[in-house]
């Protein structure tokens, strides 16, 4: 008998728990350690966000599911990592806090025989003072955030209505932000809220962001072939805002959030303020904080992740110049060096390096988006790891015999850009592959023929059927294996 032990619940943890609980039989278990109770289809956060959706729409009980599934299932945080086991104890086992509310602060050690760490990320809005909803800005990065969110525009829109004219800025809030696409996706949507209101030409909108240029998305642009012409998705993108009348500021740092105030600096160095009246502003992420300590007790954490708290695996981490960075840099397996048994995945994992150029301001201020690891490219990471356990645990194999590399993957995004039956938009985009490799396409880094974007009701139509397909197979209903990533 074996026993998987799986930290967090998101788009890969889940992913990877139903895959293995329909690939092993039940003398072997499937453990799912989550703090959360219910699982969160974040991409339509942002829907919340702006008042078109509730809490129920994007979010569901776990108990239930994995009760059914058969698959073992603690609400808890995974604190502490003991990959060789502790003074007698042989086995590995990780230590978990609980978290529901009879058993809170409650500690318990949980042995594996493999472990997946898919505990995704901290929200890491302390790195900007007064950044988030516990200070001077709000967020869409949980449903709670985006709930909150919500309330924040209604009551705007009815200040507009009374004949005020307000200011939203929407964006990143530190230089080294990541999801730049879902502010993306937030800030159109708030657009297009505000339009429908009545009251576009009582609103001012700004997004803010660390991108270098429009269209960066944290993964250096991208070349995109649309009827025999090949354009720069910072074009794509520019048109988007000029047609919708939304200002943007681009190579932004964002120092710190005051009350109705945010300070930050450009890349020349230059120091700037930016009154408003609503500011969304996502965080930069940050590992979840798992200590890993050894046989004898000491703590050997810096040597299982990196300093960013995310989970070192099979990549080249060897620092290297921007002009060196390869494809082939990126992790196949999600292994651990160190470990056989412990793979990392989804933003768990720690990147080798960034998708975009890293930039500093003349001040040395660092302006660099992180790569994204989120969607589509969790779930097949999640999907991959669970398949390659499964033939360990049953084939005998003595390593990872699936390989999902992001140099190697390609990815589909569908940004909403308003809603609804008629008028409602999205961008559709699909990149080959995520990671640029320039040593196979030397033109753009991209198999032009399979990166393309388009935007059009078409796209908004795939989202919102999207949403319920992803929902549905994250409720593991009849046939949900055979739905994609």
């Amino acid at each position: 008998m074996a026993r998987v032990v799986i930290l967090g619940a998101g788009v890969s943890g889940h992913t990877a728990a139903m895959v293995l609980r329909k690939k092993l039989s039940r003398e072997h278990d499937v453990v799912v350690v989550t703090p959360n109770r219910r699982w969160n289809w974040i991409p339509s956060n942002i829907w919340v966000g702006v008042g078109l959706m509730g809490k129920d729409d994007v979010t569901f009980e776990l108990a239930p599911i994995y009760e059914r599934l058969g698959i073992d299932y603690r609400q808890a945080k995974g604190v502490e990592l003991h990959p060789e086991g502790a003074g007698d104890a042989k086995h590995p086992f990780v230590t978990v806090e609980y978290t529901s509310d009879a058993q809170r602060g409650v500690r318990e050690d949980l042995a594996y025989d493999y472990l997946i760490n898919a505990t995704g990320p901290k929200l890491n809005f302390a790195a900007t003072p007064g950044l988030g909803p516990e200070g001077n800005s709000l967020s869409v990065c949980t449903f709670d955030h985006a709930a909150q969110t919500a309330e924040a525009l209604r009551a705007a829109i009815e200040r507009m209505k009374g004949g005020e004219k307000l200011t939203f800025v929407v964006g990143t809030g530190h230089g080294t932000c990541t999801c730049e696409g879902a502010a993306f996706e937030y800030v159109f949507n708030l657009e297009f809220e505000i339009r429908n209101a009545g009251v576009r030409d009582a609103a001012r909108i700004v997004f803010l962001t660390n991108e270098a240029e429009l269209g960066d998305f944290g993964v250096g642009g991208l070349q995109i072939q649309r009827g025999g012409y090949v354009v720069p998705s910072r074009s794509f993108a520019e048109s988007l805002f000029v047609e919708r009348g939304v200002e943007w500021i681009v190579g932004a740092h964002v120092s710190r959030v005051d009350p109705r105030e945010v300070q930050y600096e450009t890349l020349d160095g230059e120091m700037h303020t930016l009154a408003f009246d609503f500011a969304m502003l996502l965080p930069p992420f940050t590992g979840v904080g798992l200590r890993a300590v050894d046989r004898a007790g000491e703590d050997i954490t810096a040597k299982l992740f990196a300093p960013n708290g995310f989970m070192r695996v099979d990549a080249d981490y060897t620092a290297k110049p921007y002009e060196e960075w390869k494809a082939r840099d990126w992790p196949k397996t999600y292994q651990s060096p160190l470990y056989g048994n412990v793979f990392a995945v989804g933003i768990a994992f720690a990147p080798p390096h960034a998708l975009s150029r890293p930039r500093k301001t003349k001040n040395g201020t660092v302006v660099a988006p992180a790569p994204p690891r989120t969607g589509m490219p969790s779930g097949i990471m999640g999907r991959t790891v669970a398949l390659s356990i499964a033939d360990m645990i049953t084939k005998g194999a003595t390593s990872p015999t699936r390989h999902a590399s992001m140099g190697e993957m390609g990815a589909a995004c569908v940004a909403s850009a308003g809603v609804g039956f008629w008028k409602g938009t999205a961008v559709s985009m699909t990149m080959f592959p995520v990671v640029p490799d320039y040593e196979k396409y030397p033109e753009a880094g991209r198999d032009l023929r399979h990166t393309v974007g388009e935007i059009g009701s078409a796209g908004h139509w795939i989202k919102r059927i999207l949403h319920h397909l992803f929902i549905y197979k994250a409720k593991a209903r009849p046939g949900w294996w055979m739905i994609p990533e």
